[in-house]
């Protein structure tokens, strides 16, 4: 497994000027921002919603485009009940090992997709107009990003899970999470079947802690 920071750090986000990192709300309230990455997949997006509507909680999915295409129906469930869905394009590409043409048409690839199924579906005006991505990985160019970001949020990450890595295993990711986890964080699980082991035992407690604590979860 690869080196991450479970934080993101002020030195790391200073590589990508714009993205967005952390938001620090104006109200005095406790806020998290939770996302899902790579679903979704039968395998695990229904455990993850079932989870959230058990807690009443809402969240911002970055969905692989080649997954919306398998399970259309799977990715409607995820905007039918509440939740807000995002580009994480279409085949989970590297932008440091593709050329920006093909990166980005792989972007727009995705987003036709997206948009395609979102068309019948009843959801806030600004979803539509204020589209939001996040690069597979956390890898992109400096110039990538920069274009990106004429057009979309670039969304990226306060604190992650590490749900993905097996050998942390599930107690683990639970206290990472739990641990890091400060007023305005982005929180990075994946409704994948790699994660789910980990997401299984951790989402729960983890989101059953967190509302105890006062925080209110919100979409981004």
């Amino acid at each position: 497994m690869g080196l991450y920071f479970n934080h993101s750090g002020w030195l790391f986000s200073r590589f990508f000027s714009g993205a967005e990192w952390r938001l620090k709300g104006t109200d005095g309230s406790k806020s998290i921002y939770l996302t899902f990455d790579d679903g979704p997949v039968p395998e695990a997006t229904p455990f993850v919603l079932d989870v959230l509507k058990q807690f009443g909680v809402k969240a911002t999915f970055f969905c692989v485009g080649a997954n919306i295409q398998k399970y259309p129906e799977l990715y409607k469930r995820i905007l039918h009940e509440g939740h807000r869905t995002a580009n994480h394009t279409y085949n989970h590409l590297n932008g440091w090992t593709h050329a920006d043409d093909y990166y980005f048409a792989n972007i727009m690839a995705c987003e036709a997709m997206m948009e395609k199924l979102e068309e019948d579906i009843i959801m806030p005006a600004e979803w539509r107009i204020e589209r939001l991505i996040r690069p597979p990985y956390g890898k992109m160019k400096t110039a990538q990003c920069d274009y990106l970001k004429t057009i979309y949020r670039v969304i990226m990450w306060d604190v992650i899970t590490g749900d993905f890595d097996k050998d942390r295993g599930a107690v683990k990711c639970y206290h990472t999470a739990v641990d890091d986890t400060r007023d305005g964080s982005i929180v990075i699980f994946h409704d994948s079947i790699k994660s789910l082991e980990n997401v299984k035992y951790a989402l729960p407690l983890y989101l059953e802690e967190c509302l105890k604590k006062g925080f209110q979860f919100k979409t981004l």
